[in-house]
């Protein structure tokens, strides 16, 4: 096990290289410079102060060399200063924000499991029972709708019209003044419809998964066998059918951790919420190359990390992968 990790973490090297050289090249070949914005909108910026600033953020210099540079800070994580007029380090403003994003994306990943694995199961037991097309028709919906709209249509229902929830932010004013329960109150409100929305779309693909698997694995001739031998049904499903469904399962959720990453771009810009989401699309509308890079490469280290994670949860969870890794 430990030999397969290794070779795992070796084989990210390469593999994180080259989403870092693609990435580079599109966002350098996207219209428009960072110096767009300090320069046209001020009628006295001519071409030598834009020359001058393509010089100071290190822009005049062939593609290929910009790359080389910043792969050589990256060696040293160091990620550059922002091109944003605060000129902080790169690094600094994504720790920032970083423990908002990842909280807010365990949260939605245990709303998935806890409610889509349950419901995959049950719609394999009662197959073609009332529950399990009330399901379907429930959880494909929710799976249409585009994730922007749903986020408005719950604000203006629960925000707006119910005053029951918070619209925007992660802490209402005057929360400094709260008890710790009001505290954890406040947060905890402004929490459920972000990580309602972030986990809404998921729900469907994960219970439609498990409830194919266990529909699958409920034929199989062991499953069988132990009916045979008089185990209890409950048994049956959750100790000895439920185990092996989950193993594609969980290859899925490693596969899905860049759509929620992804996904915090909108719900984050949608309620307001400080996390790397908005601060990637404030640094795109920017056109910060040394903070959209950060984000990407933190992105991108999550998600390899979290598709290590998938095989080693696949490994354990099937002692055949274990035996021949």
């Amino acid at each position: 096990m430990y030999a397969y990790i290794s070779r795992r973490l070796l084989m990210m090297i390469p593999l994180l290289i080259g989403i870092t050289l693609i990435s580079f090249t599109v966002i350098h070949l996207a219209p428009g410079e960072p110096t767009d914005l300090q320069t046209q909108m001020n009628p006295q910026a001519g071409s030598d102060l834009q020359a001058k600033l393509l010089k100071q953020y290190g822009l005049d210099k062939p593609l290929h060399e910009q790359y080389l540079l910043w792969l050589g800070r990256l060696v040293q994580l160091d990620f550059g200063n922002s091109f944003a007029q605060d000129n902080r380090p790169v690094f600094e403003k994504i720790t920032e924000r970083l423990p908002v994003t990842i909280l807010l994306n365990l949260l939605s990943l245990l709303v998935i499991l806890a409610v889509a694995l349950p419901l995959g199961v049950i719609s394999a037991i009662r197959r073609n029972s009332f529950f399990d097309r009330a399901s379907t028709v429930l959880v494909f919906v929710g799976f249409a709708m585009p994730s922007f709209w749903l986020a408005l249509l719950m604000m203006d229902w629960f925000g707006v019209r119910l005053g029951l929830l918070p619209v925007s932010g992660l802490k209402s004013l005057g929360y400094e003044y709260l008890t710790f329960s009001g505290q954890l109150f406040d947060r905890i409100s402004h929490l459920i419809l972000p990580v309602f929305i972030a986990a809404i779309g998921g729900l469907a693909g994960f219970s439609r998964y498990m409830r194919s698997n266990m529909l699958d694995v409920v034929r199989q001739d062991y499953i069988m066998t132990a009916r045979a031998k008089g185990l209890p049904e409950r048994t049956v499903i959750y100790k000895h059918a439920l185990r092996n469904a989950l193993l594609p399962v969980i290859t899925i959720l490693g596969l899905s951790l860049p759509g929620l990453i992804g996904g915090s771009v909108i719900f984050e810009t949608i309620f307001a919420i400080p996390g790397m989401g908005k601060l990637f699309y404030d640094g795109v509308m920017m056109r910060d190359y040394p903070l959209i890079m950060g984000v990407l490469v933190i992105g991108a280290v999550l998600t390899l990390a979290g598709n290590l994670l998938a095989d080693v949860s696949y490994a354990l969870a099937d002692p055949r992968i274990r035996q021949s890794s």
